[in-house]
């Protein structure tokens, strides 16, 4: 702050440093001597240098700028390291980091707290005393949400970042938005609840534990619908996949449940018969704002993150084919596992193509599904870095952390993801930290490998339940009002199942019927009679030339 004063003072007086540093020091001398004896301008420009001498404390500096830089290198701090001091695992305690963000590894003291600094201008709040930007710096930066974003080298990101979420800029939802929040997260729990109680023992993948994802793939699509997105094309591995099949996707849950009864399905030779939680589906629905807007949940077996290729295919074959090369009407979405994304090779290859000529999409969504254990792993024994998503730094994307138990802060971060990647066409990734309730499938004990974690998960209350004693204390729900939610949504699942019970096949759907109607599958014998045909045409062609 002091260099900036003193640098915009000389911009106005830069004929001083133009000048003969001996002429001035003579000038100086005879100022000292008789000031009348040098000319007026002179004489005014000698006072000011004098007062300064005399105002100043022998560094040059005086203490109050002194404790001013201070701040502002307290307040970068937070800007860098924040996120290493969050409230973000709702399990277990993060691990502790050092130096920590005391105001003593900066230079400050408790006697410093209530002082009023100039520094909160820099966080825009104004004037402010230390303790008040402290509380800010608090609430942005190390309660439900972390955010990594100081390494990325564009300025005008960093302030985006800065403008949106220091400057009290975060989404506030009224209570309407709350309940329908609410509604979301309810349903998630209460259809992997229906499946645990009408097909036991049968492997769901179930999303408990995550229920957030669903709730926040909701937040994604309504806002990316009012910042122009027309289409989503969405890549998963089985966990959770059904609840999003069924929840985001919108494919009927009678499709599912007569999966689960093991019915043979509507087939034909081109069928290999992949299981319930592999299949992709494609729907067309209405947003909240009355526009259309079109789902894609590509195929995926059990190789994890070999969809993302696919799915950042799909797009760019879109954006170049469909949608006129304007990327900003589709959006790919890859939803990772904690243990793959810092495992499988294929997601460095497919970040790392993410801005090339022949490949960019715009910009994808990358959502972490992080439960903190891969299939067996604790998560200190899987990986080196300190996030699952440090590969995002790789090519400067930015990373949001968000406490999986903390609803509001989970769609706050969703819709913040989205506007990024609608202003500057690039990745953002969103690292969700949760639990798996149960083992890798529903029918493996995780507390063979994993004890003690497993034994914090078990007393847990789920993220539906926090959520509803949040909105009890606010008066915004009652406890009638969430029993005759969920009592619509059972009714419903209970005709849905009565329906699948009398299919006598389950359904097999083609993602991309859609797009490929009008279009016939073709035979081996029809491709091999076209390239023969080419070859002789071609030949005939080159004898014709000779």
């Amino acid at each position: 702050l002091f260099t900036i004063t003193v640098r915009k003072k000389m911009d106005k007086v830069s004929y001083v440093g133009n000048a003969d540093v001996s002429a001035i020091d003579h000038l100086y001398k005879m100022y000292l001597q008789d000031p009348e004896s040098v000319d007026i301008g002179w004489q005014k420009f000698f006072e000011g240098f004098d007062f300064a001498r005399t105002s100043f404390d022998e560094g040059g500096i005086p203490e109050n700028f002194q404790k001013e830089i201070k701040v502002v290198n307290l307040i970068n701090g937070y800007r860098n390291r924040g996120h290493l001091f969050t409230r973000t695992n709702p399990v277990r305690e993060r691990r502790k980091y050092a130096p920590t963000l005391a105001i003593e590894n900066f230079g400050l003291e408790e006697a410093d707290l209530d002082t009023i600094f100039q520094a909160g201008e820099e966080i825009g709040i104004g004037p402010s005393s230390l303790r008040v930007i402290i509380s800010e710096l608090e609430d942005t930066y190390c309660e439900s949400i972390g955010i990594e974003y100081m390494y990325i080298r564009e300025p005008g990101h960093i302030d985006w970042f800065k403008n949106h979420i220091e400057l009290k800029n975060r989404p506030v939802y009224d209570a309407n938005r709350k309940k329908e929040i609410y509604r979301k997260l309810a349903i998630t729990s209460g259809f992997e609840s229906f499946l645990g109680k009408k097909f036991v023992g049968q492997k769901r993948f179930s999303v408990e534990g995550l229920e957030v994802l669903v709730p926040a793939l909701d937040a994604l699509v309504q806002k990316g619908s009012d910042k122009g997105v027309e289409q989503f094309v969405v890549g998963m591995a089985h966990k959770g996949r059904l609840n999003t099949l069924t929840n985001i996707i919108e494919k009927r849950p009678r499709d599912i449940f007569a999966e689960f009864e093991g019915k043979e399905f509507e087939t034909d030779e081109r069928f290999d018969g992949d299981v319930k939680y592999h299949q992709g589906f494609t729907s067309f629905i209405k947003a909240e704002n009355g526009k259309d807007v079109t789902l894609t949940l590509s195929p995926n077996p059990s190789h994890l993150e070999a969809v993302n290729p696919v799915v950042e295919g799909i797009a760019r074959a879109k954006v170049d084919n469909v949608l006129r090369n304007d990327a900003k009407k589709i959006c790919p979405v890859l939803i990772h596992g904690d243990a793959a994304i810092a495992g499988q090779g294929v997601v460095y290859e497919t970040i790392q193509m993410a801005q090339l000529d022949g490949y960019k999409t715009g910009g994808t969504i990358h959502i972490v599904t992080n439960n903190q254990v891969g299939f067996t792993t604790n998560y200190l024994d899987a990986r080196s870095s300190t996030y699952c998503t440090d590969v995002a730094k790789t090519t400067l994307c930015p990373v949001f952390h968000v406490n999986g138990d903390d609803i509001e802060a989970v769609v706050q971060v969703m819709e913040l993801a989205i506007e990024y990647r609608q202003h500057f066409n690039s990745d953002i990734f969103i690292d969700l930290l949760g639990y798996r309730k149960y083992g890798h499938n529903e029918g493996d004990e995780p507390k063979f490998t994993q004890p003690n974690l497993y034994s914090l998960i078990a007393k847990h209350p789920n993220p539906r339940d926090i959520y509803f004693k949040q909105l009890e204390t606010e008066g915004v729900m009652s406890k009638a009002d969430a029993k005759k939610m969920m009592d619509d949504y059972n009714a419903y699942l209970e005709d849905e199942f009565a329906e699948s019970r009398k299919r006598e096949k389950a359904l097999v759907y083609d993602f991309l019927s859609d797009a490929w109607e009008g279009y016939r599958h073709g035979k081996v014998e029809d491709f091999i009679q076209s390239l023969e045909k080419s070859f002789l045409e071609t030949l005939q062609s080159t004898f014709r030339s000779l």
